[in-house]
């Protein structure tokens, strides 16, 4: 049966119709743009993975020399060269301000290292011993928090990219599965109503026609036969009209007295 299925509980009425068709059309308009809004994001998340793989890949060599190059540090100095770091150390050199980028509507936080200029409190250190294996720590535990902000970068990104790829592919399965079926059985069921109050309308219209036709049928038979009575009334009075004879113009008549 056309439009069993689940619709909304609507009027079949040319106007319901309308906006039903209007509604899927933008349902479908709708769905089209979250999947390609759902290909977009799913494609930056694919190549965010990637780059986490290579970043974790690549913190593990950089923690592994950085804490290399500490041991050195500490054969060479001697054990107090994390006392000697903070009590030298006033302010932050190595700095992070956060950033925004827009992916299809998404915006997705991003960190990005800075150094500051004129700061440096690691100036005076080393200068006993060990200054060269003091500054070498340094530059590679530098390079070990660019690694470690740019994988926060990626893993912030990583997180709320898969949060909203749920969601959007949540609408998409909705509206596809959900929302246009049951629009579409809206319509078909809004379809098979007006067709059946086409046909029933017609059937009326069909009736009464029929009716009309018989009763110009009947009221001409009965002019017809009105016509038939009165011209054999009127021929019957004609018989005896004829059967007394011409009547003669110049036959003598006796005319009345005329008294004045």
């Amino acid at each position: 049966m056309s439009g069993a299925g689940d619709r909304e509980a609507v009027f079949a009425t040319r106007q319901s119709l309308a906006i039903m068709k209007a509604k899927l059309k933008g349902a479908e308009t709708g769905h089209s743009l979250l999947k390609r809004k759902s290909e977009a994001l799913t494609k930056r998340f694919r190549d965010i993975t990637k780059r986490i793989d290579e970043a974790k890949r690549k913190m593990g060599r950089v923690m592994s020399i950085a804490a290399f190059s500490l041991a050195e540090v500490t054969y060479a100095v001697g054990g107090d060269i994390n006392y000697q770091v903070q009590e030298s150390a006033r302010s932050a050199r190595f700095r992070i301000r956060a950033k925004q980028e827009n992916v299809s509507g998404v915006l997705l936080p991003a960190f990005e290292s800075y150094l500051t200029e004129g700061n440096n409190d690691f100036a005076m250190t080393g200068l006993g011993k060990g200054g060269q294996q003091v500054q070498k720590c340094r530059e590679t535990y530098a390079r070990a928090v660019e690694a470690l902000v740019e994988l926060a970068s990626l893993q912030t990104a990583f997180v709320i990219l898969d949060e909203v790829i749920k969601v959007v592919n949540r609408r998409v399965n909705a509206i596809e599965h959900v929302i246009i079926p049951r629009t579409e059985n809206t319509i078909k069921y809004i379809n098979s109503e007006l067709d059946e109050l086409d046909r029933e309308e017609f059937y009326r219209l069909k009736k009464v026609a029929n009716k009309k036709q018989k009763d110009n049928a009947a009221s001409d038979a009965e002019m017809k036969k009105k016509r038939e009575d009165k011209a054999a009334r009127d021929q019957e009075n004609q018989a005896p009209e004829e059967a007394s004879g011409p009547t003669d113009l110049l036959a003598a008549e006796e005319d009345e007295d005329v008294i004045f």
